[in-house]
C-alpha cells in the first residue's frame, strides 16, 4: 500500500501549515509594533472590499482557475454516480453538518471560552467554509491517492459551476439563521468579484492559450508558471489579515484551538460521508477518493475573500476562515494515509483499459 508521498506536494504547499503560522506572527507584530501599516492599507476600500486584499485574492484564484477543464463536463453522463456523492455531499450536507457542528461547539461546549458575540462571528466563518468546497487543491489529493485524474476534472468542474448558483443561497439562508445581517449587495459583489471574474478570466485564458499554443504547452509549461503565485498571494493576504487581528489575537490565543476542533470534527465527517457512500455504490477507490477529498476540503481562498468582503479583514469572521487554512494541510494528509491505507475495501478499477486522455475522456 502506498504512503502518503509528501515530496509530491511543492515546496510551498507541502510546508503550507509552517507558513501560515509563520505569517500569523508576522501580522500580529506588524499590528502592534507598526500599526500605521494597516491603518493605511484601511484607506484603501470600496463597499467594504479591501481592494489591496482584493488584488491579492485574485493571485490566488485565478491561477486555479486555469486549470480547470470545463470542455470536460461533456461527459458527465458515462459514469454519473461519483459525481452524485460529490454534488450530495458539497451542497446539500456539507454547509449544514459545518454549521451544526460548529454551532455546538461555539455555543454549548465553549460556552463559557467564547462570548457570544464572537461565537456569532465564528459561525459565520465556518458557514463560509462550509458553503465552498474545494477546487483546486483536490488535484493534489486526487494525485496522493492515486485518483483517477480525468474523472477528479469533472468533479471539480461541476463543483465549480454548481459554486456559481448555490454558494449565495446557501450562505444567506445560513448567516440569516445566525442571526447575522445579510448585506446582499456586498455579499453578490463578493461572488462577482471571487468566482465569476476569475473564473471567467481562467476560462478564457485556457481557450486562448489552448487554442494557439496547444494543450501540451498549456499544461506542462504555461501553468506550472503560475504555481506558486496562489501560495504567495495567500501568505501576504494572511499576513495584512493578521495585521489587523492582532488585538484580538493576543486577547484571545486559545480561540485560534477551540475553532480548530469543530473545523477538523467537519473535515473527518465529511470525507466518511462521501468515501463511505462511494463504497455501498461500489464505485473504485481512483473515484471514492477524490470524491472524499473534495467535500473535505475547503476552497478557503473564496471563504476568506468573502469573509473580509462581509465582515471586513478586522473581524472574527475573517479569522475562522484563516484557521480553515491553518487546519487544511495536516488534516488533509491525514485523509489521504487513511484513503491509501484502505483501498482494499473497494472493488478493482473498473476504468484502467480505457483511454482517459484530457483531449478524449470517456468513463
Amino acid at each position: 500500500m502506498s504512503e502518503v508521498r509528501t515530496q509530491d506536494i511543492g515546496f510551498f504547499n507541502k510546508y503550507l501549515t509552517l507558513w501560515v503560522v509563520l505569517c500569523m506572527v508576522a501580522g500580529v507584530l506588524v499590528g502592534k509594533y507598526l500599526p500605521s501599516i494597516p491603518a493605511f492599507l484601511g484607506k484603501f476600500e470600496y463597499a467594504q472590499v479591501s481592494i489591496p486584499i482584493a488584488i491579492l485574492i485574485w493571485l490566488m484564484i485565478y491561477p486555479m482557475m486555469m486549470k480547470v477543464d470545463f470542455a470536460s463536463i461533456k461527459n458527465i453522463g458515462k459514469n454519473p454516480k461519483g459525481l452524485f456523492v460529490t454534488w450530495v455531499t458539497n451542497w446539500l450536507i456539507k454547509p449544514f453538518t459545518m454549521y451544526g457542528i460548529a454551532f455546538f461547539f461555539f455555543y454549548i461546549v465553549f460556552k463559557s471560552l467564547i462570548p457570544a458575540s464572537l461565537a456569532k462571528d465564528y459561525l459565520a466563518g465556518a458557514i463560509l467554509l462550509g458553503a465552498a468546497p474545494c477546487t483546486a487543491m483536490v488535484f493534489v489529493w486526487s494525485y496522493l491517492t492515486k485518483g483517477n485524474p480525468a474523472y477528479t476534472v469533472v468533479q471539480v468542474a461541476t463543483n465549480d459551476l454548481i459554486i456559481l448558483f448555490a454558494f449565495t443561497p446557501i450562505v444567506a439562508l445560513l448567516l440569516g439563521v445566525s442571526g447575522v445581517k445579510i448585506p446582499w449587495a456586498t455579499l453578490f459583489l463578493s461572488v462577482v468579484l471571487f468566482i465569476v471574474i476569475p473564473l471567467s478570466g481562467g476560462v478564457l485564458t485556457r481557450v486562448l492559450v489552448t487554442r494557439y499554443k496547444g494543450v501540451s504547452y498549456f499544461e506542462n509549461k504555461f501553468i506550472p508558471k503560475f504555481d506558486n503565485i496562489t501560495i504567495i498571494g495567500l501568505l501576504l493576504t494572511l499576513i495584512i489579515i493578521f495585521s489587523f487581528q492582532g488585538n484580538v489575537i493576543i486577547a484571545n490565543p486559545l480561540h485560534i484551538i477551540l475553532i480548530a476542533i469543530p473545523l477538523v470534527i467537519q473535515t473527518f465527517l465529511i470525507f466518511f460521508i462521501a468515501y463511505l457512500a462511494s463504497r455501498a455504490l461500489k464505485l473504485s477507490h481512483d473515484i471514492a477518493a477524490p470524491a472524499g477529498m473534495i467535500g473535505a476540503s475547503n476552497f478557503f481562498e473564496l471563504a476568506v475573500a468573502v469573509a473580509i468582503s462581509l465582515f471586513g479583514p478586522k473581524s472574527p469572521a475573517a479569522l475562522a476562515t484563516i484557521v480553515g487554512v491553518l487546519t487544511e494541510v495536516p488534516t488533509m494528509l491525514i485523509l489521504v494515509r487513511i484513503s491509501n491505507k484502505t483501498v482494499n475495501w473497494f472493488p478493482a478499477k473498473t476504468l484502467s483499459a480505457i483511454n482517459l486522455s484530457k483531449k478524449n475522456i470517456d468513463f
